[in-house]
């Protein structure tokens, strides 16, 4: 790929982080052995953070965004790689420190590619991108901690979210009872579609002041944080499991050692950007088996193109952005 071709690229100007198309040329988008002709990329909560620099995410500027994208190799310097293979990207420093998937093309080092998993394409494996990998990485974890369908509910926090909506959709479909928890009392017709037997709002929910509430949850997928996880904490049954994946609500955490001594809950923190490439390739796998999403056309609210991208990001940040938005590279 010799031609220039167009790149959203974020910039800091005297403090100021704005994004902007750009023209460039494959020379010009990071370093590494295999350059990716990219066909999707997906819209995640840290894209918007770092787009508009309402979270200092980024580490260096000018930067094309984006955290994840899939699409084919165009070429390669590592024998692992040929052109021709579907391929996709995500966390390490890609659209953090290395430029990332919104733009058609990219260069990456090979030891961040991921092979595209059977059973997936490049639009399935971007529509559960970063958040659903995410997603299935918490249930692996609560998973080989001891949780299983028998076990008892799984609460899903920020349930209309990227992340939440395919942890209600994937956890459904493995036979475990769903509670979904969301600030979106509209939602509850699309989070019951999604697999969710019951939907609880966030909107005067009983959080209660005691280091022990009523024990009512086996699991928990959590993406929010703050106040929510530390209720999580009080409210989990004897030896449940908390993935702890997200910090919308806040990064501080208010609880005591009693949940964790008492009742013997464990707090997994699932981290998707430095997983382990055995680990990563096991979740993607999984993510093209067992654990793929039923619910795919409905959790993907938006296909934009690159032009039409910044205006999501604002939409992000205030929440009013229901499952995915995938990102177009052709258009």
């Amino acid at each position: 790929m010799s031609d220039k071709f167009k790149a959203l690229r974020v910039f800091d100007e005297q403090g100021t982080v704005r994004s902007a198309l750009a023209e460039l040329s494959p020379d010009e988008v990071g370093g590494g052995e295999v350059v990716i002709r990219n066909a999707y990329s997906g819209v995640n909560y840290k894209d918007a953070l770092a787009a508009t620099g309402a979270g200092r995410i980024m580490k260096r500027f000018p930067l094309v965004g984006g955290v994840d994208v899939a699409g084919t190799v165009e070429s390669s310097a590592d024998p692992r790689f040929k052109p021709g293979d579907p391929v996709l990207v995500t966390g390490y420093g890609f659209g953090v420190e290395h430029d990332g998937g919104y733009a058609a093309c990219s260069r990456v080092p090979a030891d961040w590619v991921v092979p595209l998993p059977k059973g997936l394409g490049p639009f399935q494996a971007m529509a559960i991108g970063t958040a659903g990998f995410t997603a299935a990485l918490s249930i692996l974890r609560m998973e080989h901690n001891g949780l299983t369908p028998g076990s008892g509910p799984v609460i899903v926090t920020g349930a209309t979210g990227g992340v939440g909506s395919l942890a209600v959709d994937m956890l459904a479909g493995r036979g475990y009872e769903v509670v979904a928890l969301s600030g979106k009392e509209d939602k509850a017709d699309y989070l019951h579609e999604l697999g969710a037997a019951r939907v609880l709002s966030r909107h005067g929910l009983e959080m209660g002041e005691k280091p022990l509430e009523k024990s009512q949850w086996a699991g928990a997928v959590d993406a929010v944080g703050g106040k929510t996880l530390a209720w999580l904490t009080r409210t989990m049954q004897y030896q449940g499991v908390i993935a702890a994946c997200g910090l919308a609500g806040g990064v501080e955490l208010d609880t005591t050692v009693m949940p964790f001594i008492l009742r013997g809950v464990s707090l997994l923190g699932i981290d998707s950007v430095q997983c382990p490439m055995a680990q990563r390739l096991e979740v993607w796998r999984r993510l093209g088996g067992d654990l793929s999403p039923r619910h795919i056309e409905e959790i993907v609210c938006r296909v934009v193109s690159l032009e039409e991208l910044p205006a999501m990001f604002g939409d992000f940040l205030a929440g009013k952005v229901t499952g995915r938005i995938v990102v177009d590279l052709s258009r």
